[in-house]
């Protein structure tokens, strides 16, 4: 909204400083100050009233370390991140931007489905909370309304890169025209189902190749493929941060440094100039994104204020499913879905700590009679808890596993 307030001011008036509205850098960084303060000084109200109302969170004794000692702490405190996030995306985001439209509806529409859950945690005293099949019904449904857009709406668009050969020609001899020879984009934009091949060089890959086999017009069928993908991407992600969120700031650190991640993804991908140079996907109107994941980051720091060991609230449902959900949508916007397990990397282990210990316990229950084990307890974090580890030096080691993905990340922009 301050954008298009300052943006009449600079054009009718010529208002001085006005035309500062027009950088995303300044506007990304009056994001990030504005969800800071929105999280250190709305968070300790929110967190007043919830435990005015009674909303504490309702522990499962699992014989853990001080586990107990967590009862009755304010869940629902992903209400706010959500308004840390939202706020300033409205006040200081291009809201006519497609990617904005479709990332704030990411955003609402599973912090809906988490407040729903832990609404009916909290004050139906149902430890069960919303009934999973529900939360994957939404999980699916944004994933339709994601791939849908991103296949057929004509706002979301690529440049193609072309070689300008009649430039190259005009090149002095003195210069090696093979090892300067430029990466230009076509001034045409372009509808593609393509994405991001990490550690490849000319490194784009189009999901539109699984169906060559149908012959002649294969294409107009890529979204078949493309969504159901989509679909995969968002549930295991949103998912993946639910279950990390088990331990005092873990699930909000690990997201503000794959919020980062992105960020620098985001801006890249967005000027035509870096991504010249770096030889990557040019993606129009994606780098107004940075305001919004700018504002995600400092929502999660502000959280992590309060919600840092010892906990004084927890996010719940609320916050962690639309973490997870944004983190995905993002990615895929910026068609660096190929990257979530890497830069997603603690997300995964935890997930896939679940599956494997669910798996080997009935396959060893069919075959022997007991089950066994192959964790000492999942989610991951749990194991090392187990193990006599205390949870603020699991939740820090985590953190630097996680900075070091994240370094490991943006290098694949350079690594091919």
């Amino acid at each position: 909204m301050l954008y298009y307030i300052f943006k009449y001011l600079q054009q009718v008036f010529d208002f001085p400083g006005a035309g500062i509205f027009e950088y995303i850098s300044f506007r990304a960084g009056a994001a990030v100050i504005t969800s800071l303060v929105i999280s250190l000084l709305f968070g300790k109200q929110l967190i007043n009233y919830l435990k005015k109302k009674q909303v504490g969170e309702s522990i499962r004794d699992l014989g853990l370390d001080g586990q107990m000692e967590k009862q009755g702490t304010p869940t629902m405190g992903g209400l706010i991140i959500l308004g840390a996030i939202l706020v300033p995306t409205l006040l200081f985001a291009k809201l006519d931007n497609i990617y904005i439209i479709m990332i704030i509806i990411t955003t609402v529409w599973l912090g809906m489905f988490g407040f729903i859950d832990d609404y009916i945690k909290v004050f139906k005293k149902d430890k069960h909370g919303l009934a999973g099949r529900f939360k994957i019904l939404g999980q699916v449904m944004l994933g339709i309304f994601i791939g849908s857009m991103m296949y057929f709406n004509s706002n979301i668009v690529i440049r193609e890169k072309v070689l300008e050969t009649s430039f190259i020609e005009s090149m002095p001899d003195k210069f090696n025209k093979i090892n300067t020879t430029p990466i230009l984009f076509s001034p045409e934009v372009t509808k593609s189902t393509k994405t991001t091949i990490p550690f490849v060089k000319n490194n784009e890959f189009d999901y539109s190749v699984f169906l060559t086999w149908l012959g002649e017009g294969f294409g107009k069928w890529t979204f078949l493929i493309f969504i159901p993908a989509v679909i995969l991407i968002i549930t295991a992600v949103s998912n993946g941060a639910n279950l990390t969120d088990g331990m005092d700031g873990l699930a909000t650190g690990t997201s503000a440094i794959i919020g980062a991640t992105l960020a620098v993804f985001a801006y890249v991908s967005g000027n035509i100039f870096f991504a010249n140079y770096l030889n990557i996907m040019y993606i129009p109107d994606t780098g107004e994104l940075v305001v919004f994941i700018s504002a995600f980051v400092g929502a999660c720091i502000g959280f992590l204020w309060y919600n840092s060991y010892p906990a004084q609230v927890f996010m719940g449902d609320t916050g962690s499913l639309a973490l997870g959900g944004i983190i995905a949508v993002f990615a895929i916007m910026l068609r660096k879905e190929l990257l979530i397990p890497i830069f997603c990397g603690i997300f995964l282990a935890e997930s896939l700590s679940v599956v494997m210990q669910v798996s080997w316990f009935k396959i060893t229950k069919r075959k022997y009679g007991a089950g066994r084990r192959i964790f000492r307890m999942s989610p991951l974090h749990h194991h090392y808890q187990v193990l006599g580890y205390a949870e603020p030096k699991i939740v820090l080691r985590f953190f630097i596993v996680g900075i070091v993905l994240a370094v490991f990340t943006v290098i694949t922009l350079k690594i091919r």
